[in-house]
């Protein structure tokens, strides 16, 4: 899977349990509030003042590093 901007962080975490340090370490610590089931990455990022390039490159790394 690739993440995109449009992707569900809700979504994103259920793929792999190691995805939530690299988002937790981001900045993004709502990995269990309501928001999270229907927000995208995108939008987080935008919420949080975060650069959504540079977390996708990161969460792409990480998921094309575990195959």
């Amino acid at each position: 899977m690739v993440v995109t901007k449009d992707t569900i962080i809700g979504d994103v975490v259920t793929i792999d349990e190691g995805i939530a340090p690299i988002l937790m370490s981001a900045g993004l610590h709502c990995l269990g509030c309501a928001m999270a089931s229907g927000e995208s990455i995108e939008e987080a990022c935008m919420v949080h003042g975060m650069d959504c390039d540079a977390l996708l490159e990161e969460l792409n790394n990480y998921l094309q590093s575990i195959g």
